[in-house]
């Protein structure tokens, strides 16, 4: 199983003038207004600042949405949400970055099996991965059949694999149990072999690709009147801003949340759609072990053949750096997020101890915990559709007669979760926005073709 986890701007929108900075006031009137500087945002406005007068509004005081590198806390670049851009033969961001003097490298496809205080042998290995391999199978079995939660699926023959194989599948690549999740969601989900990764993070990467575009930082919009005919008002924290167009890049746990009101009130399709798409808990515990005592090569993954859902994974070295990361997901992840980042650090440290000893805990140095369910301008981490609700992200795709559009990862029927899925839909919304207001903006196949739609496992 892979995870989830896992980059030159063209000229034309490195010329658009306009710089990432506080708001001292967010009036004015545009063409296109789009809300958030996640992933999305910045790529639809790299295709509509060339072509119409834009505005991008972010409530938060930086660029990036749910992929922030951190270079404060260790000193070193920390990836506090998405880690990777996977499926690179055909994400639209590998182009873009191809050249743009960050170090890119393949993901390590190093991944291993710790049972206790030992590795899995090649046998149990095969074991493992044989075991994932038919519950990935009867997931999408039982897609074909309908749309029913996923746990349901599984074998009933994985033993005392069960637990890892539901860790792997559900809350470590979906944020979600598998209880909790959509079975056609699940088996159309792109496959996830391969990946690029940033030294610099890929944080760094997607702000690097937001320079020079016309983003207003603490910018919250907290109203979206679309009641006039020819103009749209967003009320913002800054001001009023009118605009023909809006494109909504922000998270479903937001919009679910009514952080942001719609007069007229959004169609029974879409709220619908909205609640069949909630965000699913999916947080990372860093810890600074100077020395590699874990010895773990660079970037190297570790499973834990669990006893109970109470599992994680390792990251080690990250980036070649003395980080080491244990990830945690589904309920299990935002019950440890609810109950704060010390009880977070406790569970991590006392899990690495089952797996290799107290031996390691006198190299600990600097600790931090993210809490992505409690962050107010993302409420969760990635979308999951839940048991039935496979349908929704076309549906919360679809234009609101034709002024409001949505993107974002949750709008993407095979690469949710990920940040090329949501850079892809919002080139798609840029090109229905620029086509409806009659501009040069030209389509991108790449943005619109849909992905491979098996998911294969290793």
């Amino acid at each position: 199983m892979l995870s989830r986890r896992w980059f030159l701007a063209s000229a034309a929108s490195a010329a658009v003038a306009g710089t990432c900075e506080p708001a001292a006031s967010a009036s004015g009137e545009f063409d296109i207004a789009i809300i958030g500087a996640g992933a999305a945002g910045i790529a639809a406005a790299r295709r509509c600042a060339p072509h119409a007068r834009t505005t991008v509004l972010e409530a938060s005081d930086r660029v990036g949405g749910r992929c922030t590198t951190d270079t404060a806390n260790f000193g070193v670049p920390f990836d506090r949400g998405a880690q990777v851009l996977v499926t690179p033969e055909a994400n639209p961001i590998v182009p873009l970055v191809r050249n743009s003097g960050l170090d890119i490298y393949p993901a390590s496809p190093s991944q291993r099996v710790r049972i206790a205080r030992r590795y899995a042998r090649t046998g149990e290995l095969e074991d493992y991965l044989g075991a994932t391999v038919r519950a990935s199978r009867a997931i999408a079995d039982a897609a074909r059949k309908g749309d029913a939660a996923a746990a349901g699926a599984l074998p009933k023959d994985l033993g005392d694999w069960q637990n890892i194989v539901e860790f792997t599948l559900g809350p470590f690549a979906c944020g979600r149990d598998l209880a909790d999740l959509s079975t056609v969601d699940l088996g159309r989900a792109a496959e996830h072999d391969n990946g690029l990764l940033c030294r610099q993070g890929l944080g760094t990467l997607i702000k690097r690709l937001a320079d020079g575009l016309p983003v207003q930082l603490s910018s919250p919009v907290s109203k979206i009147d679309w009641s006039e005919r020819n103009k749209i008002e967003l009320v913002t924290a800054g001001g009023r801003v009118y605009a023909r167009a809006v494109i909504v890049t922000v998270s479903t746990g937001v919009l679910s949340a009514g952080k942001i009101a719609f007069d007229p009130e959004l169609p029974k399709h879409h709220l619908d759609a909205l609640s069949r798409l909630p965000l699913g808990s999916r947080d990372r515990i860093a810890f600074e072990l100077p020395g590699n005592p874990l010895g773990l090569a660079p970037d190297e993954m570790v499973f834990e053949k669990a006893q109970s859902n109470h599992t994680a994974a390792i990251v080690g070295n990250v980036y070649g750096t003395p980080l080491c990361t244990v990830e945690i997901g589904g309920k299990f992840a935002g019950e440890l997020a609810a109950a704060g980042e010390p009880a977070m650090t406790a569970f991590a440290l006392d899990w690495l101890t089952g797996l290799y000893g107290s031996d390691f805990r006198k190299a600990v140095g600097r600790t931090l915990a993210t809490r992505w369910n409690h962050h107010p301008w993302t409420l969760g981490a990635m979308s999951a559709a839940v048991p039935g609700g496979a349908w929704a992200r076309a549906a919360l795709a679809e234009p609101v007669h034709d002024r409001i559009f949505f993107a974002g990862e949750a709008t993407h029927e095979t690469l949710w979760g990920t940040v090329g899925g949501a850079w892809a839909t919002g080139e798609r919304a840029a090109d229905a926005v620029l086509r409806k207001l009659g501009r040069t903006g030209e389509a991108s196949a790449e943005a619109t073709r849909p992905a491979k739609t098996s998911r294969r496992r290793r």
